[in-house]
C-alpha cells in the first residue's frame, strides 16, 4: 500500500464523517445525552385534575378529624 492510497482512504473517511454528521450527531449529540439521561431521572409523574369543591370538602374532613386540645388560660 502506498502513502496515497492510505491518504486518499482517510479523506474519504472524513467525507463520509462530515456528510453524515447531522444524522449522527442528531443520535449522538450532547444535548441527546442530556435529554436522556433527564428523561431517565425524571420519574413518570401525572398531573390528576379533581374538582375543586370535592378537595375542600375532603379538606374540611380532614381538619374535622384532627385531634384538639383546650388552650389553658396562662393566668391560672
Amino acid at each position: 500500500m502506498s502513502w496515497l492510497f492510505v491518504a486518499l482512504l482517510a479523506a474519504g473517511v472524513i467525507v463520509l464523517i462530515a456528510a453524515e454528521w447531522p444524522r449522527v450527531g442528531s443520535r449522538l449529540g450532547v444535548e441527546t445525552w442530556r435529554r436522556r439521561a433527564k428523561e431517565r431521572r425524571k420519574p413518570k409523574l401525572h398531573v390528576i385534575r379533581s374538582d375543586t369543591e370535592e378537595f375542600a370538602a375532603s379538606v374540611q374532613r380532614d381538619l374535622e378529624r384532627l385531634p384538639t386540645i383546650e388552650e389553658r388560660d396562662p393566668k391560672r
